[in-house]
This record gives structure tokens, C-alpha cells and sequence, in this order.
């Protein structure tokens, strides 16, 4: 008899873990942008150091959604430094219809703006 036989048998995980989405996200462009339908947005928090500074514009940002539209991952592509914490923290909380490609729902990555304006 060897070591082995003497060993209890490995125990089974009490369930198999959930599969990962294996789907790259779709790239949205142009016209299918309005495709890109947003469900909830969460305007961004004018920063004091900004409007002291008098400090407006775009930040333009690309978003990246899982299956059900949230928000999951960002990137600035056109940076206003006084404000990207502000469009970045508002845009992580929008949630966006479910992108659908050959009839089921897909991440997808785009660009949205965020327009900052002192009144």
C-alpha cells in the first residue's frame, strides 16, 4: 500500500465558477453612436479649484460597458487636468442601454464628452 492510498480524496468545489465573458467589446463609431442610448447619467461636481480658476471646456473620455451597459472601465482622451477627476467620477456612474450585436447583448467601447460650463 503506498502514501497515497491513504489520503482523503481532493474535495469537489461546491460549485463550478462563473464563466468570464470571452466577447471583446464592440467599437461604436460614427453613426452607430446612437446606438450608444444612456440610461442614467450622473452630472459631474464643478471642482472649486476649477471655477476659481475660471476654467471650462470638454473632456472628452472613452468608455468601455459590459453586457448590461455599466460602466466598467475609462480613459481620457482629451484632458482639462482641473476637471478630469470630476468628468471621470460622473461618467463611472452611468449606466447605458446594452449594446445588442447579432441579438444578444455585447460590452462595447466608446467616446463621450463632458462639458464643463461656469455660469
Amino acid at each position: 500500500m503506498g502514501a497515497r492510498e491513504n489520503q482523503p480524496p481532493a474535495s469537489l468545489p461546491s460549485h463550478p465558477p462563473e464563466p468570464e465573458s470571452t466577447e471583446a467589446p464592440i467599437r461604436i463609431l460614427g453613426d452607430m453612436m446612437p446606438k450608444a442610448k444612456i440610461i442614467k447619467q450622473v452630472d459631474p461636481i464643478y471642482p472649486e479649484d476649477a471655477i476659481k480658476a475660471k476654467v471650462e471646456g470638454i473632456v472628452i473620455i472613452q468608455v468601455t460597458t459590459d453586457e448590461q451597459g455599466k460602466v466598467i472601465e475609462t480613459k481620457i482622451f482629451r484632458s482639462i487636468p482641473l476637471l478630469d477627476e470630476a468628468a471621470l467620477a460622473a461618467v463611472k456612474q452611468w449606466i447605458y442601454e446594452p449594446y445588442i450585436y447579432a441579438g444578444k447583448p455585447r460590452p462595447a467601447i466608446f467616446t463621450v464628452t463632458v462639458k464643463f460650463s461656469l455660469k
